[in-house]
């Protein structure tokens, strides 16, 4: 009798949504929502999130590399992922 083929190793699981940081959540709340236009959305993010948007955009662009960003909105993440990635082939 052949010995059974060992099992791979299970992924490590995918860490919680909740070790995402209030502000995260806030990003990714912000991204969420539409806006008319892109001054009524810097000012939200100033005003709301304390932010500059440049850091905005720099703690969103890392979020989206971010596997608890994704367990938490999968949506938005996969949405932006593909904005991204689009606007990188056009380069």
């Amino acid at each position: 009798m052949p010995d059974p083929e060992p099992e791979e190793p299970a992924p490590p699981p995918a860490p919680p949504a909740s070790d995402l940081s209030e502000r995260d959540r806030a990003v990714l709340a912000m991204e969420r929502r539409g806006w008319p236009g892109p001054g009524a959305k810097e000012r939200a993010i100033r005003e709301n999130l304390g932010l500059s948007p440049t850091r905005y955009y720099q703690v969103l662009g890392a979020l989206l590399d971010d596997p608890r960003a994704l367990a938490h909105d999968p949506v938005t993440v996969n949405r932006l992922r593909r904005v991204r990635a689009a606007r990188r082939e056009r380069r």
